[in-house]
């Protein structure tokens, strides 16, 4: 038989030891999991104030408007069932990275307007479509434009007079029609990486009828508006011109195109895009 003495080495120290050692390893993963959790609620804590932050104090920016063609004159002018258009932008602090979009929105009590892209950021482009309607000729039709984002607004507005048609949908119609047409059977050979071939879609409008001797239409494609202009005179003064501007990512044309004469046939040329379109 064997004795063991508690006070020398033996199985009693060794079981003390043992027991000491998943005390203190109890203890450290106690202490761990307190750390972890400790961890874990700042970071929450930290994430939400942040959040809550941004959302009390969303990043500013600013909208502007921009009516398609440009105007000339203070007045904007229009006619029953003409598609009146303006360009929304938006600008951001420089400083200012990985935003949300703005959205888009536009009412009027007169017409309905649409608006595409809903929306957007800064570099792009929404288009605001309204068309008034023959109840709507002699008024002063108003478009309240809105930009919205994280609770944060800015409102624009736009106001044009609706006037007597005239008939020049049906005249000029199918005269700018039949320019454009002229246009873009060069345009296909000469520019092919514009992608405007005889195959392209097209809707168009009358636009500033007010205007005499030069005529004023718009044509869009899904990618392109075009914008015809003529002289309404004998040749060699009876020219014709496009101005072209890609949809939803920019705000004028970047391309201009001319035939000097019509009559005369002359082949079209490359001119320079005027400050005024």
């Amino acid at each position: 038989m064997v004795f063991y003495n508690r006070n020398r080495t033996g199985p009693y120290q060794c079981e003390g030891e043992a027991l000491n050692n998943l005390c203190n390893s109890s203890a450290i993963t106690k202490l761990q999991a307190v750390i972890c959790v400790a961890i874990m609620t700042t970071s929450i804590v930290v994430a939400v104030y942040g959040l809550t932050a941004f959302e009390l104090n969303p990043v500013p920016f600013s909208m502007n408007v921009v009516n398609r063609p440009a105007s000339f004159g203070e007045i904007l002018h229009s006619i029953p069932s003409q598609k009146c258009l303006f360009l929304v932008v938006i600008e951001e602090p420089s400083d200012a990275h990985d935003l949300k979009p703005v959205r888009i929105s536009a009412t009027s009590p007169d017409c309905e307007a649409t608006v595409s892209p809903q929306a957007i950021t800064s570099g792009q482009v929404a288009e605001v479509m309204a068309i008034p309607t023959e109840d709507c000729v002699g008024k002063n039709v108003t478009i309240t434009i809105q930009g919205e984002r994280e609770g944060l607004k800015k409102t624009e507005t736009v106001t044009f007079e609706v006037i007597e048609a005239e008939d020049r949908e049906e005249t000029l119609g199918p005269q700018a029609a039949e320019l454009r047409d002229k246009f873009i059977q060069w345009l296909s050979t000469a520019h092919p990486e514009l992608g405007i071939t005889s195959r392209t879609d097209w809707t168009g409008t009358v636009v500033n009828p007010m205007i005499l001797v030069v005529m004023h239409y718009i044509f869009w494609s899904e990618d392109w508006e075009m914008y015809v202009t003529w002289h309404v005179m004998i040749p060699p003064y009876d020219w014709a011109r496009i101005y072209l501007r890609h949809r939803f990512n920019a705000t004028a044309p970047s391309y201009a195109f001319e035939i000097s004469s019509v009559q005369g046939q002359t082949e079209p040329m490359a001119i320079e895009v005027p400050d005024w379109v």
